[in-house]
């Protein structure tokens, strides 16, 4: 069968990848074409666009780039439309996936809506577009159960994939000291930081993150570059510092950090699975952030505590993101500090809610059992 799947950014090019995988399983003969990015092509994918040539983050964003946001969307409804697949699988990216969801299923198509649009978090009206457009839901976190049945929609929930995702790549992660040696790092313990896979986040966080050396001199600072991001983007906020950056490894930073500096987004789910201590924070556009928080509906920003219902992780979002905010966090998550514990601790309940191995195999195969139950119909 033909697949078209359309992912956004840099985790939905991780979920789709894993998809991939699925289906193929599923469905050796599967061809699959998508939007997306550097993982999804390497699992098999033929590649439309690649996400960097098409994010789009925060409300003033949008609007600067709303001409080149509607060619894409005429493009993509051409493509599809040559491709005829047998299903059109949308990844999160709701303000682009919603109006190809909507022409899919006017055309006849079978719509697979993969990862929700966190309805939940706001613009709730948008649960109608799911309701009228989408065939089938598919949600990767436990709580969206209850909340889109309250809707009369019927999820299907599997478990989480980044539960696998993370398995395999702690698996082939190598030792902290052939990874010091590959990367020309000395011998002090690491801080991670992972601030964000998109220029205007890069370009908030990274100038009140790189005060901090002076005030952990026994620690080294790293920086995981995102895999669209330009080397430059980073070199220029870490010229006059010492920190250093690593690029495709955050699993391996992670992995090897005493603690983690992270942006808001998948990364910080990513890091609580590893079980790197972290604080989260997030900062942009101030008219962006100004709208968007008269407009979400959540006390919580990083999925780990949206997940669990509470603090676990601090969140230190626009104004309250600053240097000595960054360094009272990363003395209490530090070894010895007095909050790395208990978040460890949380970390393990947090792994227990997200399930069994296995959840983007489950996905694949529901997926393409739903497709030939409706052909054999």
């Amino acid at each position: 069968m033909k697949y078209y799947i359309i992912a956004g950014e840099a985790s939905g090019d991780l979920h789709g990848s894993d998809l991939i995988n699925g289906l193929k399983q599923a469905d050796p003969q599967a061809e699959i074409r998508a939007w997306g990015g550097d993982r999804m092509v390497a699992n098999g994918a033929t590649l439309v666009k690649h996400y960097k040539d098409a994010a789009v983050m925060g409300f003033v964003e949008v609007v600067r780039k709303l001409p080149e946001v509607l060619r894409n969307i005429r493009f993509c409804k051409r493509d599809i439309m040559a491709f005829r697949p047998d299903a059109v699988i949308l990844i999160d990216y709701p303000g682009f996936n919603f109006r190809i969801a909507r022409f899919a299923k006017k055309k006849g198509l079978k719509v697979f809506y993969y990862i929700a649009p966190k309805v939940w978090a706001w613009k709730e009206r948008r649960v109608k577009r799911l309701q009228r457009d989408v065939d089938r839901l598919f949600i990767i976190f436990p709580f969206e159960q209850a909340y889109f049945k309250k809707w009369g929609i019927d999820a299907f929930y599997a478990g989480n994939p980044l539960v696998d995702t993370i398995n395999e790549r702690l698996k082939k992660a190598e030792p902290i000291a052939a990874f010091r040696q590959r990367n020309n790092l000395p011998g002090k313990p690491v801080i991670a930081v992972l601030p964000g896979s998109r220029r205007m986040e890069i370009n908030y966080v990274l100038p009140r993150v790189t005060p901090l050396a002076e005030r952990f001199p026994s620690y080294q600072f790293v920086v995981a570059g995102a895999p669209a991001i330009d080397r430059a983007v980073y070199e220029k906020h870490l010229r006059h510092t010492t920190f250093r950056l690593v690029e495709n490894q955050t699993c391996e930073l992670l992995s090897h950090a005493a603690a983690a500096i992270v942006a808001s987004g998948t990364a910080t789910l990513e890091t609580a699975l590893i079980g790197t201590p972290q604080t989260v924070c997030y900062g942009g556009n101030e008219i962006s952030f100004q709208i968007a928080k008269r407009l979400v509906r959540i006390k919580f920003i990083s999925l780990v505590n949206i997940i669990m219902n509470r603090e676990v992780v601090r969140e230190l979002v626009q104004h309250d993101l600053n240097t000595a905010n960054l360094q009272a966090e990363l003395q209490a998550l530090l070894p010895n500090g007095n909050k790395r514990a208990a978040q460890l601790n949380d970390y393990a309940e947090l792994r227990r809610c997200l399930g069994e191995q296995g959840a983007a195999k489950r996905i694949a195969l529901a997926m393409t059992r739903e497709l030939r139950t409706k052909s054999e119909a």
